[in-house]
Protein backbone atom coordinates (compact mmCIF):
# COMPACT_ATOMS: atom_id res chain seq x y z
CA UNK A 1 0.00 0.00 0.00
CA UNK A 2 2.98 2.20 0.79
CA UNK A 3 4.19 1.57 -2.85
CA UNK A 4 1.04 2.43 -4.47
CA UNK A 5 0.70 5.90 -2.20
CA UNK A 6 3.94 6.56 -3.28
CA UNK A 7 3.44 5.82 -6.94
CA UNK A 8 0.06 8.03 -7.06
CA UNK A 9 2.21 11.01 -5.42
CA UNK A 10 4.95 10.44 -8.17
CA UNK A 11 2.52 10.59 -11.06
CA UNK A 12 0.86 13.55 -9.44
CA UNK A 13 4.19 15.74 -9.46
CA UNK A 14 4.70 14.80 -12.90
CA UNK A 15 1.76 15.79 -13.88
CA UNK A 16 1.71 19.25 -12.14
CA UNK A 17 5.23 19.81 -14.06
CA UNK A 18 3.69 18.91 -17.28
CA UNK A 19 0.77 21.08 -16.58
CA UNK A 20 3.24 24.14 -15.41
CA UNK A 21 5.25 23.86 -18.58
CA UNK A 22 2.21 23.42 -20.85
CA UNK A 23 0.86 27.07 -19.36
CA UNK A 24 4.30 28.54 -20.10
CA UNK A 25 4.68 27.00 -23.72
CA UNK A 26 0.94 28.88 -24.53
CA UNK A 27 1.58 32.14 -22.36
CA UNK A 28 4.96 32.36 -25.09
CA UNK A 29 2.56 31.37 -28.20
CA UNK A 30 0.72 34.08 -27.09
CA UNK A 31 3.34 36.41 -27.25
CA UNK A 32 4.89 35.16 -30.25
CA UNK A 33 1.00 35.49 -31.58
CA UNK A 34 0.61 39.55 -30.91
CA UNK A 35 4.29 39.80 -32.08
CA UNK A 36 2.79 38.41 -35.32
CA UNK A 37 0.21 40.28 -35.32
CA UNK A 38 1.63 43.77 -35.02
CA UNK A 39 4.08 42.50 -38.76
CA UNK A 40 0.99 41.46 -40.55
CA UNK A 41 -0.49 45.19 -39.72
CA UNK A 42 1.87 46.23 -42.35
CA UNK A 43 0.10 44.51 -44.85
CA UNK A 44 2.07 42.15 -47.49
CA UNK A 45 5.36 43.21 -47.36
CA UNK A 46 5.70 43.15 -43.14
CA UNK A 47 9.07 42.44 -43.29
CA UNK A 48 9.77 46.06 -43.45
CA UNK A 49 13.56 47.77 -43.06
CA UNK A 50 11.55 50.32 -40.98
CA UNK A 51 8.34 51.06 -38.92
CA UNK A 52 8.58 54.45 -39.60
CA UNK A 53 10.69 57.00 -41.15
CA UNK A 54 14.35 56.50 -40.51
CA UNK A 55 16.10 58.10 -37.67
CA UNK A 56 17.55 61.31 -38.58
CA UNK A 57 15.46 61.49 -41.77
CA UNK A 58 12.52 64.07 -42.19
CA UNK A 59 9.10 63.41 -42.33
CA UNK A 60 7.09 63.94 -45.04
CA UNK A 61 4.58 67.27 -45.62
CA UNK A 62 1.12 66.97 -43.47
CA UNK A 63 -1.61 69.33 -43.29
CA UNK A 64 -4.76 67.68 -41.48
CA UNK A 65 -7.41 68.43 -38.21
CA UNK A 66 -7.78 67.51 -35.03
CA UNK A 67 -10.39 66.02 -33.74
CA UNK A 68 -11.59 69.27 -31.72
CA UNK A 69 -10.99 71.52 -34.96
CA UNK A 70 -7.09 72.47 -34.93
CA UNK A 71 -5.11 72.21 -37.58
CA UNK A 72 -1.74 70.19 -37.40
CA UNK A 73 1.12 70.71 -39.97
CA UNK A 74 4.58 69.27 -39.89
CA UNK A 75 5.40 73.33 -40.13
CA UNK A 76 3.56 73.69 -36.63
CA UNK A 77 5.14 71.55 -35.20
CA UNK A 78 6.99 73.11 -31.94
CA UNK A 79 10.21 71.75 -30.28
CA UNK A 80 10.49 67.97 -29.52
CA UNK A 81 7.10 66.58 -29.96
CA UNK A 82 5.96 62.92 -29.30
CA UNK A 83 3.62 61.38 -32.18
CA UNK A 84 2.22 57.78 -31.56
CA UNK A 85 -0.24 56.09 -33.92
CA UNK A 86 -2.70 53.65 -33.30
CA UNK A 87 -4.94 51.43 -35.07
CA UNK A 88 -8.42 50.16 -33.62
CA UNK A 89 -7.83 46.85 -35.26
CA UNK A 90 -4.68 46.20 -33.13
CA UNK A 91 -5.05 44.43 -29.82
CA UNK A 92 -1.31 45.36 -28.71
CA UNK A 93 -2.50 49.32 -29.74
CA UNK A 94 -5.39 48.67 -26.73
CA UNK A 95 -2.59 47.13 -24.69
CA UNK A 96 -0.56 49.88 -24.68
CA UNK A 97 -3.25 52.69 -24.79
CA UNK A 98 -2.92 53.23 -21.23
CA UNK A 99 1.11 53.37 -20.69
CA UNK A 100 0.75 55.80 -23.59
CA UNK A 101 -1.96 57.61 -21.57
CA UNK A 102 0.61 58.02 -18.08
CA UNK A 103 3.52 58.87 -20.10
CA UNK A 104 1.42 62.19 -21.82
CA UNK A 105 0.08 62.92 -18.43
CA UNK A 106 3.44 63.09 -16.96
CA UNK A 107 5.62 65.37 -19.78
CA UNK A 108 6.03 68.75 -18.24
CA UNK A 109 4.53 70.65 -21.56
CA UNK A 110 1.62 68.38 -21.20
CA UNK A 111 -0.36 68.14 -24.62
CA UNK A 112 1.65 70.91 -26.59
CA UNK A 113 4.60 68.16 -26.90
CA UNK A 114 2.55 65.36 -28.11
CA UNK A 115 0.38 64.26 -31.11
CA UNK A 116 -1.73 60.94 -31.13
CA UNK A 117 -2.84 59.55 -34.74
CA UNK A 118 -5.50 56.85 -34.92
CA UNK A 119 -5.71 54.88 -38.18
CA UNK A 120 -9.41 54.58 -39.38
CA UNK A 121 -12.92 56.22 -39.11
CA UNK A 122 -16.00 56.06 -37.60
CA UNK A 123 -16.89 54.53 -34.35
CA UNK A 124 -14.16 52.16 -34.79
CA UNK A 125 -12.38 55.03 -33.15
CA UNK A 126 -14.12 56.50 -30.55
CA UNK A 127 -12.18 54.03 -27.57
CA UNK A 128 -9.01 55.86 -28.82
CA UNK A 129 -10.31 59.14 -29.36
CA UNK A 130 -12.02 59.46 -25.85
CA UNK A 131 -9.19 58.11 -23.79
CA UNK A 132 -6.70 60.05 -25.92
CA UNK A 133 -8.06 63.63 -26.16
CA UNK A 134 -7.58 64.75 -22.47
CA UNK A 135 -3.74 64.12 -23.08
CA UNK A 136 -3.16 65.27 -26.53
CA UNK A 137 -4.37 66.62 -29.56
CA UNK A 138 -5.77 63.38 -31.72
CA UNK A 139 -5.81 63.36 -35.46
CA UNK A 140 -8.54 60.61 -36.84
CA UNK A 141 -6.09 60.01 -40.10
CA UNK A 142 -9.57 58.12 -42.05
CA UNK A 143 -7.04 59.00 -45.64
CA UNK A 144 -3.80 57.66 -43.47
CA UNK A 145 -2.34 61.45 -44.62
CA UNK A 146 -0.57 61.44 -41.19
CA UNK A 147 0.13 58.10 -41.75
CA UNK A 148 2.10 58.17 -44.91
CA UNK A 149 3.72 61.53 -44.04
CA UNK A 150 5.59 59.38 -41.01
CA UNK A 151 5.88 55.57 -43.27
CA UNK A 152 4.21 53.85 -40.16
CA UNK A 153 4.04 50.37 -40.66
CA UNK A 154 3.13 49.00 -37.60
CA UNK A 155 0.91 49.43 -35.07
CA UNK A 156 1.28 50.93 -32.18
CA UNK A 157 4.70 53.01 -33.18
CA UNK A 158 6.11 56.16 -31.21
CA UNK A 159 8.18 58.58 -33.03
CA UNK A 160 9.99 61.70 -31.45
CA UNK A 161 10.58 64.72 -34.30
CA UNK A 162 12.49 67.97 -33.95
CA UNK A 163 10.66 71.44 -34.93
CA UNK A 164 11.87 70.88 -38.29
CA UNK A 165 10.04 67.68 -38.92
CA UNK A 166 13.07 65.22 -37.91
CA UNK A 167 12.77 62.04 -36.48
CA UNK A 168 14.98 61.92 -33.53
CA UNK A 169 13.54 58.74 -31.93
CA UNK A 170 11.66 55.75 -33.02
CA UNK A 171 10.25 52.62 -31.16
CA UNK A 172 7.65 49.94 -30.86
CA UNK A 173 7.86 50.15 -27.25
CA UNK A 174 7.10 53.72 -25.34
CA UNK A 175 9.65 52.65 -22.47
CA UNK A 176 12.26 52.30 -24.92
CA UNK A 177 12.27 55.73 -26.27
CA UNK A 178 15.98 57.35 -25.62
CA UNK A 179 14.79 60.95 -25.54
CA UNK A 180 12.61 62.56 -22.91
CA UNK A 181 10.02 64.77 -24.71
CA UNK A 182 10.55 68.63 -24.12
CA UNK A 183 13.76 68.24 -21.92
Amino acid sequence: MLMLSMAVVLVGAFCLLDLLLTLGVVRRLREHGQHLERLLAAGPGFFVEHDTVPVGEVVGTFKTRTVDGGTVSRDRLSGETLVAFFSPGCETCLDKLPEFVRYAEGLADGPWRVLAVVTGQGEETSTFVSALSPVAPVVVDADEQLTKAFKAAVFPVFCVVDADGKVIASELNLARLPVAVGS
